[in-house]
């Protein structure tokens, strides 16, 4: 990749960065100056290049500089489904791919995918396969579109395979949404559960601990407790707030080491209430993406890796391969998925009787939407339950606190009236 030196504006003008790829397909990035951004895209057009992204310098501008947080450049996976879908529509009424690319790429709001886009145009301009260009950016396009995407251009449906990425990318969605909202409340509460007590820890018992003093004679064992509590709260503070920094950070690091996933991943299925909740949201993933897959045309054999490694869970990835090794063998589908107790009967004979009837992709969509609902119907009714539970939780330890900490003055006031 070839960079051009940058030089400052002169008066009236403006100083862009670019990047555009030459006759060759190297990709140059520089700046120019101009009046506006149209004159930079005609002067380089000019020149033989093909535009990629052209942008206002942020040299020299001080506070005015966008600040990029961590994480904040990622593309989200519902503006993945809102473009899929879009992409659906426009491809299905018969614009062009270079066209529907450069309207996706005016219209999405996320920046990275806006120049993967544009990136992905000049590619398909310059007579690359829109799967090939996928393929160049697997940061932003998951392989289970990619090969989508390759299938449907073999089979010459890729109006089809687009409606049904976009589908498959609204239902991963629409799930991770119920489950978000679920749980938004019991963590909401139980976040503020510990500030209370950290903060009546910090702040109001060391005050009754000085009065207590004060007044002299042995506390009661509560009262006792939850001095000892702030006095070791003081040092445990600085070291919980380092640690809620710092452990987030190394998680982001080593969640996907293959020893961690071992460990964590068989542990989230046994969790108890919440492990079925985890096992019902890997299911409905595994059996929709592999009906989609299957739906498009993509390899059986194919489909199954991709699916494994999409499913979010080492368990669902080794009994894909286990069902990727019966059918290269010659051997069932289903059969494999027995041995496995994450698949429960149901899903087994299910996938069984689609395998049979030649009906495969339909059975996989059904038990999607089966577990779909089911995972609709159970945070619902975990959300009933915990919000009384957290409720009672917060009252009775800040309620606990308080009486713990009044008891000696009662005591007093006893001893008083006596």
């Amino acid at each position: 990749m070839a960079t051009a030196t940058k030089a400052p504006a002169r008066p009236g003008q403006r100083t862009f960065d670019y990047a555009v790829r030459d006759r060759t397909g190297k990709l140059i990035k520089g700046s120019l100056e101009a009046s506006d951004a149209q004159a930079v895209v005609a002067r380089l057009k000019s020149q033989g290049m093909a535009p990629v992204s052209v942008e206002e310098s942020r040299v020299g501008k001080g506070m005015q500089m966008e600040i990029s947080l961590p994480g904040g450049n990622r593309v989200k996976l519902k503006d993945l489904a809102l473009m899929s879908r879009q992409f659906a529509t426009m491809v299905s009424s018969g614009l062009s791919l270079l066209k529907a690319l450069s309207i996706l790429a005016d219209q999405t709001e996320s920046k990275k995918l806006a120049a993967t886009l544009q990136e992905c145009r000049s590619e398909v301009e310059s007579g690359t396969s829109l799967s090939t260009a996928l393929t160049k950016h697997r940061d932003v396009f998951p392989p289970l579109m990619v090969n989508m995407v390759r299938a449907g251009e073999v089979g010459g449906f890729l109006d089809q395979v687009l409606v049904q990425i976009a589908d498959n990318f609204e239902a991963e969605v629409k799930l991770k949404a119920k489950v978000k909202s679920a749980m938004t409340y019991p963590v909401v509460v139980f976040v503020i559960a510990i500030l209370a007590v950290v903060g009546m820890l910090l702040f109001i018992v060391p005050i009754f601990a000085q009065m207590f003093a004060d007044m002299g004679g042995t506390l009661p064992l509560p009262t006792q407790i939850l001095v000892t509590l702030s006095h070791g709260m003081q040092y445990a503070a600085p070291i919980g707030v380092v640690l809620a920094i710092a452990l987030p950070v190394v998680w982001r690091k080593v969640k996907n080491n293959p020893g961690v996933r071992d460990v964590v991943d068989p542990l989230k299925l046994k969790v108890p209430i919440f492990g079925l909740l985890a096992q019902k949201i890997a299911l409905s993933r595994f059996t929709r993406n592999l009906g989609t897959m299957l739906r498009s045309g993509v390899p059986i054999l194919q489909s199954l890796e991709i699916v494994g490694d999409a499913s979010g869970n080492v368990v669902i990835e080794r009994a894909a391969k286990d069902v990727m090794e019966s059918v290269r063998s010659g051997r069932s589908l289903a059969g494999p998925l027995a041995e496995h107790a994450v698949f429960p009967a149901m899903v087994v004979q299910m996938m069984s009787v689609g395998e049979d009837t030649g009906a495969l992709d339909a059975m996989l969509y059904k038990i999607s939407d089966f577990y779909d609902q089911e995972v609709e119907a159970t945070t619902e009714a975990l959300t009933s339950l915990i919000e009384p539970l957290m409720i009672a939780f917060l009252g009775g330890i800040v309620g606990s606190m308080i009486v713990a900490m009044y008891m000696p003055i009662f005591k007093v006031m006893d001893l008083v009236q006596g």
